[in-house]
């Protein structure tokens, strides 16, 4: 968690000076998001809520995403992971939706992807979706590097839409 800090802290810094919020939706990162940016003093301004949707039956209840909305989509895509931000971002009302969805290890998931494997999620002002592939079985290591991509996303959102740059779109 302590290599996460420094990067919490500065999207902190720019979430409460522009006096936006932020919803996050992560699974296979079990919370390490939400923590980090949640130890950041005055992470009440900004952090609206955080959910671990870690199966089918949390994303049912606690996104509520009918299923037409996941209709021809699978975990630990792109698209999926852009629903989840949408819809985090929507049903809390925040500025930005951040989610996560993948296989931290030690081996793959039921889809087939590899460990190491996690798809990421901005929308708000800026929307982009990235994949993440670290070829490691190691659990921890992958949670921590999937948490690090996933602020790497964000900040880097944030910056864009400072500078006035171009988010890029992509479902």
């Amino acid at each position: 968690m302590q290599t996460l800090l420094p990067q919490a802290e500065r999207i902190g810094a720019l979430l409460k000076a522009r006096g936006e919020t932020i919803a996050v939706c992560e699974s296979s990162i079990g919370g390490l998001l939400s923590a980090a940016l949640l130890a950041v003093p005055g992470a009440s301004a900004y952090f609206v809520s955080g959910a671990v949707v870690y199966t089918r039956t949390g994303g049912d209840v606690l996104l509520a995403i009918p299923p037409e909305a996941r209709q021809g989509l699978r975990a630990s895509t792109e698209p999926y992971a852009l629903l989840m931000a949408r819809t985090i971002r929507t049903r809390l009302g925040a500025t930005w939706g951040l989610a996560e969805t993948g296989a931290s290890g030690p081996s793959g998931n039921r889809y087939g992807d590899a460990a190491g494997h996690a798809c990421i999620a901005i929308t708000g002002p800026v929307e982009k979706a990235i994949t993440l592939e670290t070829g490691s079985p190691d659990r921890v290591a992958n949670m921590r590097a999937f948490a690090a991509a996933a602020l790497g996303l964000l900040e880097q959102s944030l910056s864009a839409r400072a500078t006035g740059g171009e988010g890029g779109a992509r479902a």
